[in-house]
């Protein structure tokens, strides 16, 4: 009788050991999953206060004034202009050519090879 009674318990034991062994890695999922929700539900919660503060009359206003460079009715806007010693040197304007029909133009194959290379187009016996 005693055997049988080892036998059941040593069967119950092994089998609960089982059942939890194969419990963790679903523990595990349910964790992560709980985090990830955790997680999304503080960014809607960020999302949507950014939403409410972007409705909100004042942020259409601080956005007109910063970004919209506008102003009231009365007021001046005022852009500053940085001093001569900060000023880049702005490049000496590139002529372009004007189209004359006396003189050969080149192809449109040609513009574009130039475009592409800096080398001069192949000639091709034209």
């Amino acid at each position: 009788m005693f055997a049988v009674i080892l036998a059941v318990g040593l069967i119950l034991t092994i089998n609960l050991s089982t059942r939890i062994a194969e419990g963790r890695p679903l523990l595990d999922a349910y964790e992560e999953v709980r985090r990830e929700i955790a997680e999304l539900e503080d960014e809607q919660a960020r999302l949507t206060a950014e939403r409410d503060y972007a409705l909100n009359d004042h942020y259409v206003e601080e956005w007109a004034r910063g970004r919209g460079k506008m102003v009231r009715a009365g007021e001046k806007l005022i852009i500053p202009v940085p001093s001569a010693s900060t000023v880049i040197a702005t490049p000496a304007p590139i002529e372009v050519g004007v189209f004359d029909p006396g003189y050969d133009q080149p192809d449109n194959w040609e513009l574009w090879w130039s475009l592409f290379f800096d080398s001069p187009p192949p000639d091709l016996g034209s």
